[in-house]
């Protein structure tokens, strides 16, 4: 399995990495994906997909790293999903770990994510993968 991150403007963000993607984002369009990461890249948004050995993505990450005086410098995981056909293959695993390779070349101390209280097959990965439950996510509507 092979991941690379893939920059604004590049062709397999839309082609490759959207349509995994999709599958925990079904709100995005086209248009509005580029609009956020097209926003989001010059204040560190970053999307990595990860290719399995014919060439086919089969998983997706929308990452950060983040500094602020909680956790000092963390990299922060906006969306970490594997193509519904790869589950369970060892795509998320193989994400997890490079993004904690990311984040410890960015000087991370910590990796953090948030995943919905529905997502309950994903919260079993999570906690497989050694991470533990933090805190507790709270918003509102404005």
């Amino acid at each position: 399995m092979k991941t690379i991150d893939l920059a604004p403007g590049d062709p397999r963000l839309l082609s490759d990495l959207l349509p995994v993607l999709l599958e925990l984002r079904p709100h995005l369009t086209p248009e509005t994906f580029t609009e956020v990461y097209e926003e989001g890249h010059p204040v560190g948004l970053r999307f990595s997909a990860a290719y399995d050995d014919e060439g086919v993505c089969v998983g997706a990450a929308g990452w950060r790293v983040v500094v602020n005086t909680s956790t000092l410098r963390m990299l922060f995981v906006d969306d970490l999903v594997t193509a519904g056909h790869a589950r369970s293959t060892g795509v998320g695993a193989h994400l997890l770990g490079y993004l904690q390779d990311r984040g410890r070349e960015a000087g991370a101390h910590k990796l953090v994510l948030d995943s919905g209280t529905q997502r309950t097959r994903a919260h079993q990965f999570y906690l497989r993968e050694r991470m533990e439950i933090a805190a507790f996510h709270f918003q509102k509507d404005l």
